[in-house]
């Protein structure tokens, strides 16, 4: 008996979703239908799930970029309301600073106008629904702070417990080299997001559905459409050579960066990019204070790119440059053609994804990564190799590399691909596909509750200790510290 028969058979559901790929969109997924009693195939390709690109930012409001539209922002500050509201012990409860070098082509206060629109624009959220207030009182969104403010900071001893705005400013002001930057530097409640509490989340919420059958270390080698039962046939290899089959009635790619090979075995085309990137983890002993985010603006791709120090627990930080010797690659950014849905990584990468990474290389970006930040925190240069990198492939559909707020895309016959750049989509992604099940008729009845509380009460009734014991040893696992699993605030 195949797994479909089998979960039919338990009455579980009539229909039957596969969804290949288990990382941050296919989890989600996976996790909206099964609260439905959907039945779920979910196919994973590795041991675990939520193991890829390295996801260490909400993205609130989009700060980080410059160079995305005012709706993609307003689209990824929704996006983490709802994130938060779901996944509500995966945030790390510390603000972050963007600052402009006074080297830099932008003004700092190119920043305000944005802001003041997402301001508005949450606490409209919050009017229209007291549990969107994730992100702190809406009039504490954003802080300007003058450089005579920061001076000021500048004089205070480290609180023990930061609590307000000025309260985390004061480590970064008394470290910042205060005369390279433009003002207003801005503070914003855009908060920081674990990979490894995800992980765990997903992992136990969906031990406890019967309905959702989790295959680890379960490759699909094949997937084919039938007119006659309009069913999917998926072969996959599992991790003994065995080849095994099942059907289901809608597909769901979800294999984010090697989506492209699901589309070119189910002959369905698309245009799509792949960029490779990591980050980098460091250990800061001579770090004073409880540190927010830091955000330094940069044109990417030069070796002014933007700087990102992120914080955790006993003196790690993860780190982006936004330059081709640390973050970005050389050839990284690849798109797909008329041959194939897959952009080609070349072979560099493919070892990369591999965890084929040279000893000598890791030390050489992380150390070009600290020596990146100590152009305007002086006392960062102290940092050391705290781990081995945090890295993976990137999929953006289309061909427009500065997309970050995307979710779904539909083809050909009951199929349909996730399609995110930001960990932040996966439940806009997952409602798409459940308002497609219902227009196809796939599932018969629809939600008749209202709130995401409701729409996730198995994934919300998870212990927050269990959560974090579980993403520390998710994290032990994979070769980090497990301080990168522990949470901030």
């Amino acid at each position: 008996m195949n797994i479909s028969e089998r979960h039919s058979s338990e009455g579980i559901s009539h229909s039957t979703v596969g969804i290949i790929g288990g990382g941050v969109a296919g989890a989600t997924i996976a996790l909206r239908l099964a609260e439905l009693g959907i039945s779920i195939n979910l196919f994973e390709e590795g041991i675990s799930l939520v193991n890829g690109p390295p996801i260490c930012h909400l993205h609130a409001g989009g700060n980080l970029y410059r160079e995305i539209s005012s709706q993609q922002c307003l689209n990824l500050l929704e996006q983490s309301i709802d994130t938060l509201r779901v996944f509500k012990h995966t945030a790390n409860i510390r603000p972050t600073v963007i600052a402009v070098p006074i080297d830099d082509k932008g003004s700092a206060l190119d920043l305000i106008p944005r802001l003041d629109l997402l301001k508005t624009t949450y606490e409209q959220l919050v009017k229209r629904d007291s549990k969107n207030k994730v992100l702190g009182e809406p009039s504490d969104y954003f802080t300007l702070y003058s450089q005579q403010d920061i001076e000021k900071l500048k004089l205070l001893d480290n609180p023990t417990h930061p609590v307000t705005p000025d309260d985390w400013m004061i480590p970064v002001a008394k470290s910042l080299q205060l005369d390279q930057f433009k003002y207003p530097i801005v503070m914003v409640q855009e908060y920081g997001l674990s990979v490894f509490r995800i992980a765990a989340t997903a992992s136990l919420a969906l031990t406890q559905m019967q309905n959702c059958h989790v295959l680890l270390s379960s490759k699909v080698c094949e997937v084919e459409y039938d007119q006659v039962t309009q069913r999917w046939l998926i072969t996959y290899q599992t991790q003994d050579n065995h080849k095994q089959q099942c059907t289901v009635d809608y597909l769901i790619n979800a294999c984010g960066y090697r989506s492209g090979t699901i589309d070119d075995l189910a002959h369905i085309p698309r245009e799509r990019m792949v960029e490779f990137k990591a980050a980098y983890v460091t250990r800061w002993e001579k770090c004073e204070g409880h540190w927010p985010e830091l955000i330094i603006h940069g044109e990417r791709g030069t070796p002014k790119g933007m700087a990102q120090l992120t914080p955790y627990p006993n003196g790690y930080f993860q780190l982006h440059g936004m330059t081709k010797d640390i973050t970005l690659f050389e050839n990284g950014l690849v798109t797909s053609d008329h041959s194939s849905a897959q952009p080609k990584l070349n072979d560099a990468f493919k070892e990369k994804l591999n965890r084929q990474w040279s000893k000598e290389e890791v030390i050489e970006r992380t150390e070009k990564a600290i020596k990146h930040v100590a152009q305007y925190v002086d006392t960062f240069k102290s940092a050391v190799v705290g781990g081995k990198p945090l890295f993976g492939a990137q999929q953006i559909p289309g061909t427009d590399a500065t997309l970050r707020a995307a979710d779904i895309s539909f083809s050909g016959d009951n199929y349909a691909r996730s399609e995110i750049v930001k960990a932040s989509s996966a439940l806009s992604a997952a409602d798409a596909i459940v308002n497609e099940l219902i227009t196809k008729g796939i599932i018969t009845s629809h939600d008749d509750v209202t709130t995401r509380e409701e729409l996730f009460s198995t994934t919300l009734q998870l212990d927050k200790q269990e959560i974090v014991a579980n993403a520390e040893k998710i994290a032990v696992q994979r070769g980090f510290p497990a301080s990168l699993a522990q949470p901030i605030g």
